[in-house]
């Protein structure tokens, strides 16, 4: 298994353009901005725009970077004209998409419920353009293997964001206070969130900037006929990608509008803030995900590709098990990056983190469709995980409020991993022998409900506890799979 190695060391390396800048964006950044935001409408606002940044970058990418993996490979391609292709063809929608929320602007802000905020729509759709034009810059460093440069440009462009935040939220205001000059004509303390967007905006213009050597190093050859085959073949992981995400946005977009303009802004912020500790667990499936998925393209023509698959998400599942446990048993640590009057809502945490986990399973179990040219099915199954997400929101969230939204996520994602190993079994069947997994998944959701109901007294006995819980499960682990031992004899 060095190939596995090879995997496991390449993750690692993702993790410092992932796992690193997202964790510095939630450690420093989620408390700055709860506290510099004592509104939680503010924050509200900040959580509803970039759940519609993420529900965009689905549309303006339209599975190129997938389509861009799937035609590399293939023996019969000239890899050259298929990242041209690929960067040509995102290149010029993502003009016309900048184009035309310029162009409809005022209908757009009314829209999107912000008719007085027309500058941040502007912002947003810039931001939203460059990130998708550079997607396929991003996805040729992963399939040359350079996670170095990759993750060194992410982590370039969280700390340009981070710093351009706190100068324009903290320190831009005294020096407001302070000024009589030219800085009073240029600054306004009272757009706020606003900077946020500006911030960002300046962050993606830098990483476009610095990504210009891989992107002009192409030769600029476009096929129409390429081109035709890898939006169809990309189309359904647009149509899937797009249903995936409205699972995961749905209810930062719904709460808002069924809950009433300000309360909902209130509550989503309220939402956001935990749902982002929730959501630590996404990180680590997004790591994964950068290097697995050149991984899993590159390993398929082997003969033991199944077998391959099936360690692998074994290793997977265990270890995402434990971060799942370090993020529940520590959460009383954890919670308080965010001020006290943004903590009620952290009963979310333990349900949110779960659901990623079941989401990173799909994503790994995923590969049967995309390397058998089978995506029309990645529809199938994300249509009904959407289904579930709209029902369960729109029905429950009058009684329930933002716990039915967390609760649609385990739901819409525990539906999609079982459509998907049904229909694998016709397909591509995989032994990956998931019976084996259930005890570990009741011992980690059993100790999460004990300490989430468990008196413990004081907090360093909470923590004692909760250390030797987690200790008993990676032991428990340990002596069932011995996964570490046979990670390393292979």
């Amino acid at each position: 298994m060095r190939d596995v190695r090879k995997l496991a060391g390449q993750t690692m390396i993702y993790g410092l353009g992932t796992i690193i800048p997202r964790f510095l964006h939630y450690a420093v950044m989620t408390p700055f901005y709860t506290r510099i935001f004592t509104d939680t409408s503010d924050y509200g606002i900040i959580t509803e725009m970039y759940a519609w940044i993420v529900l965009l970058l689905v549309i303006l990418t339209y599975g190129m970077e997938t389509g861009f993996f799937r035609f590399s490979q293939k023996q019969d391609e000239d890899p050259e004209k298929v990242y041209s292709t690929a960067l040509i063809s995102l290149m010029i929608t993502s003009m016309l998409f900048v184009i035309a929320v310029n162009i409809f602007i005022r209908p757009v802000a009314s829209l999107m419920n912000y008719p007085d905020n027309t500058g941040y729509i502007r912002m947003f759709a810039g931001i939203v353009a460059i990130d998708a034009f550079t997607a396929i810059p991003f996805a040729r460093l992963r399939k040359e293997n350079k996670p170095l440069i990759f993750s060194l440009i992410k982590l370039i462009n969280v700390f340009v964001t981070i710093s351009l935040v706190i100068f324009l939220l903290k320190i831009a205001p005294a020096v407001w206070e302070r000024s009589d000059g030219w800085f009073r004509s240029i600054y306004n303390p009272e757009y706020k969130v606003g900077y946020v967007f500006v911030a960002n905006l300046i962050s993606s213009g830098v990483t476009l900037m610095i990504l210009m050597p891989v992107i002009l190093k192409a030769r600029l050859l476009f096929s129409s006929l390429l081109w035709h085959r890898m939006v169809a073949y990309s189309f359904p992981l647009l149509l899937a990608g797009l249903s995936g995400t409205i699972n995961d946005v749905l209810d930062k977009v719904i709460l808002r509008r069924m809950i009433g303009e300000e309360e909902g802004l209130a509550i989503l912020g309220k939402y956001g803030a935990a749902y982002k500790i929730g959501v630590l667990m996404a990180l680590f499936i997004q790591m994964f995900r950068f290097a697995a998925e050149p991984f899993f393209f590159e390993r398929a023509r082997d003969a033991d590709a199944k077998e391959t698959y099936a360690f692998v998400m074994k290793y997977f599942v265990l270890t995402m098990l434990v971060i799942f446990l370090v993020i529940n048993l520590y959460l009383s640590v954890i919670q308080n990056i965010v001020p006290i009057h943004y903590q009620e809502a952290m009963a979310v945490v333990p349900i949110i983190s779960m659901a990623y986990l079941l989401y990173g399973i799909y994503v790994n179990h995923s590969i049967w469709y995309k390397i058998n040219d089978m995506t029309v099915y990645a529809v199938y199954i994300s249509v009904t995980g959407v289904i579930i997400t709209v029902l369960i929101n729109i029905l429950l969230i009058p009684v329930y409020g933002y716990m039915a939204s967390a609760w649609a996520h385990v739901a819409a994602y525990g539906t999609m991993i079982l459509m998907s190993f049904i229909l694998a079994r016709k397909y591509y069947r995989v032994d990956y022998n998931v019976t084996r997994y259930i005890p570990y998944f009741m011992i980690a959701i059993g100790m999460v409900i004990f300490s989430r109901t468990f008196k413990y007294g004081s907090l360093p006995m909470e923590l004692l506890i909760n250390t030797i819980l987690l200790g008993i499960f990676v032991a428990y682990t340990q002596a069932q799979d011995r996964i570490l031992n046979v990670f390393i004899r292979r």
